[in-house]
């Protein structure tokens, strides 16, 4: 009896070290790269079934013993890539903790509709005019800026990592969301719209972090006079809007008479003209106590900018930059 109980436990103890050694042991069965997804609710079975057929696994009963010997595992749903060979336990591990596929998104400060669409097109998310489409409604932002003509403005600049399938209308989401957060961490009051179109821009005008509330103050001072604004890149935008940007301006698009080109007309433009990041808000919400009213770039190519109270001190600003660069 003893020597049966003893032939029976040398029995379990190489069978589950058997079991072991196969859960340790890397395993690839597919080629390049293999994606797999479980949506929320998924079962163990079903997981080790797809996995096994897509060959991340040998067996599908391999992910049912590593249950067995962890059953207090929970498995994370999502879009998870593999693209070596992994043990079992190594897929547990990811599984576990939910290390899903994401794909990064880069949105610079300052990148309008179309620019962000091409970046969300390139990322190989969601086509740039479906995104351009969901991004001309503006629904998802109407309780903040209900005049809003779409989302442009709202669609904050930041790194973020997204689930590959992701849509334009989640894409959107995500961005519109961000900009929530932004808005509150930097003391947004209720002028929204007016608030991020100020700031578009200012975003646009300048990258240099000391000019932002300097450039604002310009702006806020000319809406005060009654003076048009004369910002070029509203002139770019309303030309994109056309489809007639030709990648430099001309005397027609200054001469054009569209709500965008504010060298035609008074006052801020109907919407923000791409989306600022948070410190041209905060620069937009709080203007430096400057009195000027002109500005024009610094002919040395630093990209700042000289800044006058008087339009005589303006024109030979503009004078000198005009002999630098022809």
């Amino acid at each position: 009896m003893k020597k049966t109980l003893l032939a029976l436990v040398l029995l379990i103890a190489v069978a589950i070290g058997s079991v072991a050694l196969t859960l340790s042991k890397p395993y690839k069965g597919f080629e390049g790269i293999k994606f797999t997804e479980f949506a929320k609710g998924t079962g163990t079975m079903e997981i080790a079934r797809r996995l096994e057929e897509s060959g991340v696994l040998q067996s599908r009963w391999q992910l049912l013993a590593a249950r067995a010997l962890k059953p207090s595992v929970r498995f994370q749903a999502g879009e998870y890539k593999f693209e070596k060979a992994a043990s079992v336990w190594d897929v547990v591990d990811r599984l576990r903790k939910g290390d899903v596929y994401l794909v990064e998104l880069r949105i610079p400060e300052g990148y309008n509709v179309y620019e962000i669409a091409q970046a969300v097109e390139s990322a190989g998310l969601v086509k740039a005019s479906a995104f351009i489409a969901t991004a001309q409604n503006p629904s998802m932002i109407r309780d903040l800026a209900p005049t809003a003509p779409s989302l442009e403005g709202f669609l904050f600049p930041s790194t973020y990592h997204v689930p590959r399938k992701i849509t334009a209308e989640g894409l959107c989401r995500v961005l519109t969301d961000q900009f929530r957060r932004e808005w509150k961490a930097v003391g947004g009051g209720s002028t929204v719209l007016d608030t991020v179109s100020l700031a578009s821009l200012v975003e646009k005008e300048t990258g240099a972090p000391e000019e932002r509330a300097v450039v604002s103050a310009v702006y806020h001072n000319r809406l005060r006079k009654g003076m048009k604004l004369d910002a070029d890149p509203t002139t770019i935008y309303a030309a994109m809007l056309l489809g007639r940007w030709r990648g430099t301006i001309y005397k027609s698009d200054l001469e054009r008479e569209h709500p965008y080109n504010t060298y035609r007309t008074v006052g801020l433009p109907p919407g923000p003209i791409a989306n600022p990041g948070r410190a041209a808000i905060a620069a937009a919400l709080r203007p430096a106590p400057a009195e000027f009213i002109y500005f024009v770039a610094r002919p040395d190519g630093s990209g700042r900018h000289i800044f006058s109270k008087s339009y005589s001190d303006h024109a030979r600003a503009v004078a000198a930059w005009r002999r630098v660069k022809g």
